[in-house]
Parts: structure tokens; sequence; C-alpha cells
């Protein structure tokens, strides 16, 4: 058994007090006795809207926030999951990239956000490079193997599919899901629908009221929700996985090895 934490916060503009909030909210978690700890999106820097501040903020993937990222992952001995802006030697846009560092504080995995957010009001693309489509990366603890994810992503099913094909038991998502008419219900729907319909866990962090609806939580590969934070402005939860329980539940409901279509790339118009 696997424990995987959610920690949930608001990051803001000060790259330095959201470092402090990961190494704290991370020890919370390894004192929790989690193995996995999954911030939210955009942990790195959050302002009120995504915009050329954004560009401005981003760093490369072994940049002075990664590397303080994985030094905490390293002093807590746990697989650390958060969300950055990464550069991307322009100045126009950056990459909304989600990393993923063990325990001796490596890279492991990484995504980048694939579907942007030019929806209810926001336009991402003005500033943000979508993410290529590759085969996703996994990364395995303890026989649990993981797959990474990204809030907009969430309302795209094939996504989470493609994760579920590249053999994932969890999908671990970090969002910024912004606050709104009917998003909660929206999000705890898409989150239960993911884990049901691809018979996996799914884990997710969503950043705290005001620049998030907050609500992180785990699911199992059933649908149920194992742990649920609600609205808590700095906190942590969590709960164990396994592999053996995917396998109990894809024994039960085997749709995966029943479906008739695969998922694949659409041609830009």
């Amino acid at each position: 058994m696997v424990q995987v934490a959610v920690a949930q916060f608001a990051p803001g503009q000060d790259k330095a007090e959201n470092q402090r909030s990961v190494a704290e909210l991370t020890a919370r978690a390894a004192a929790g006795g989690a193995d996995v700890v999954l911030l939210p999106e955009y942990t790195m820097f959050t302002a009120s809207r995504v915009d050329r501040r954004y560009v401005a903020a981003a760093e490369p993937l072994d940049g002075p926030f990664v590397a303080a990222a994985a030094d905490t992952a390293r002093r807590e001995g746990v697989h650390l999951v958060l969300g950055v802006g990464e550069a991307q030697g322009e100045d126009t846009h950056f990459t909304n990239t989600l990393v993923a560092l063990s325990p001796e504080g490596e890279r492991v995995a990484h995504y980048r956000k694939i579907h942007l957010y030019d929806a209810f009001g926001a336009r991402e693309s003005d500033v943000l490079r979508p993410g290529p489509i590759a085969e996703p990366e996994t990364f395995t603890v303890d026989g649990v193997v993981f797959g990474l994810q990204t809030c907009y992503d969430l309302r795209f099913p094939e996504v989470t599919r493609r994760i579920a094909e590249a053999g994932a038991h969890a999908v671990l998502l970090a969002a910024q899901w912004v606050p709104g008419p009917l998003k909660e219900e929206h999000w705890r729907t898409l989150l239960r629908a993911r884990a049901i319909e691809n018979t996996v866990y799914v884990a997710a962090s969503g950043q705290a009221a005001p620049t998030g609806a907050g609500n992180s939580m785990v699911v199992d590969p059933m649908g149920t929700p194992l742990a649920a934070l609600g609205e808590q402005a700095f906190a942590v939860t969590s709960a164990g996985v396994s592999a053996a329980r995917v396998d109990e539940v894809r024994n039960i409901n085997p749709a995966l090895a029943l479906r008739r279509f695969s998922v694949s790339e659409r041609a830009e118009s």
C-alpha cells in the first residue's frame, strides 16, 4: 500500500513564500506517513490571471524553484509532484509543467499541459504553449504506477484514458480549478468519472480560495472518495492506494479490456 497525500493551498506571486509552503506541507504529509505528495498546478507562481507575469516568472526545470523542491523531497524522503511555470527560451510564452521528483531529488517524470484553458472567459493560449502529444510518462512506487495530468485536461477523457493505457494505476492531477457557477460540482463529478471509466485511482490537488475551488481529494477505482479537504486554506489529507485494488476492480468491471475504441490524436484544423 502506497500512501498518497494531496496538499492544498493558495500560491501567490512570491516564489520564496511558495517554496516555504511546499516545504511545510510536504513535511506535514511525510509526518503522516505519505510516500507520494501532490501539490497544485502553478505551485511556483500564481497571479490574478495568466498573463505576461507568468512568462517573467518562469524558470527552466533545472532552475532554483525545482531545485528547492528537490531538496524538500530528499529531506522528507518522498516523491514530490508539483506544478511549475517552465521557461521556453522566449519572452512571449511559457509551458505549464507538472514535475515529479524522487526521494533522491531526481526528476522521474514530467507532463506539459496539453489543453489550454481558453474557456470560461480566460485565454491561456495568449502566453502559454501547449505541451506535445507524447507517450505519457509514469513513475513507480512500490509496484504502483503513477501518471500525471493537469487541470483543464480533466474535461477531456482521452487524456486520462491514455494514461491508463500506459499502465498507470493512479493519476496525479494538479489543478487551479477556477471558482464559478457549478464549477465545484463539475470538479467532483469529473474526478469520479475519470476514476470509474478508467478503473484507476485519481488523486487531485487543487488550489485553495481565492485562486482555486479547493476540494482536493483521492478517489478510488470504483469512484469512492477516500479522502477530501473541502475548502481548507492550508491543509493535507492522504489515502492508501494499491495495484491489488486496481486489479480487484478490473476483475469486477473489465471496461478497459472490453472497450472497442482506442484514442488517436486529432489532426490540426
